[in-house]
């Protein structure tokens, strides 16, 4: 049975945490990760292990055409095991907040953008090629033209209410990211395989358009990209509630 979920870009493992909890073995690659590969065991019976992978090399074949290593090693590893891929690839040359760098990057790069979608665009095929339920993330950005628009958008509050009060403070970053992801930031979502948009669970909005994760972080550091970014929890339980399914061992 298919009980492997696979996150691509995926430094924080938040989004696959529901799934570990259930059963499911979750791999999180991502170029942040060690060497190493870390494996972190529920009592649920499944697992997180996050590998250390580089998702937007490419390479040539003897023909001269382009491929992404990463999808001949994931379909090695996961072949007919995977029941989900989620992805989150790197906005920074795509989302609309950061048109005004546009121009100099395209002076740089021509086709940094267009680069920038392949990389989107080989999260889904990768999942089509294991024949997996899909889910590509994004804020509003150039994916809607450069590629398709999107199938689905949504508030992070939206989804806050999955989120018991008790467990209302972030557990990574509590100063940063608002109680039971009460803030807004619209997302965008590219999907396929049968994936299901969870129902609404909405809680009351802290600030519309000033998170504080845009209020109290600034700079272009790591740490600042990777918390601005992190899945809600709310929608990443959300999603495991409308598309899990029994796992056998």
């Amino acid at each position: 049975m298919k009980n492997h979920i696979v996150s691509l870009y995926d430094y924080t493992g938040v989004a696959v945490e529901p799934w570990a909890r259930a059963g499911y073995d979750c791999y999180c690659y991502d170029i942040q990760h060690t060497e190493e590969s870390e494996t972190v065991r529920y009592e649920g019976g499944g697992s997180i292990t996050k590998v250390k992978m580089d998702l937007q090399e490419t390479m040539k074949d003897d023909k001269g055409f382009e491929f992404y290593p990463f999808i001949f090693k994931l379909l090695k590893r996961h072949s007919y095991k995977t029941h989900m891929v989620l992805a989150f690839p790197v906005c920074t040359d795509l989302a609309v907040s950061g048109a005004p760098h546009f121009k100099f990057k395209a002076e740089k790069n021509p086709r940094f953008q267009i680069e920038a979608t392949d990389h989107a665009k080989a999260c889904a095929m990768l999942a089509s090629l294991l024949e997996s339920k899909f889910m590509v993330e994004n804020p509003v950005s150039r994916l809607a033209t450069l590629w398709r628009k999107p199938d689905y958008c949504f508030q992070p509050f939206e989804y806050g209410g999955y989120i018991p009060e008790t467990e209302a403070d972030h557990p990574l970053y509590p100063e940063y990211i608002a109680p039971r992801d009460a803030y807004s930031k619209k997302t965008c979502l590219w999907t396929g395989g049968g994936f299901r948009l969870p129902k609404k669970k909405p809680v009351d909005c802290e600030s519309f358009g000033s998170s504080r994760q845009h209020r109290k972080l600034g700079g272009k550091s790591m740490r600042t990209k990777n918390i601005r970014s992190a899945t809600p929890r709310g929608f990443a339980r959300a999603v495991f509630e409308a598309n899990k399914m029994e796992v056998t061992r």
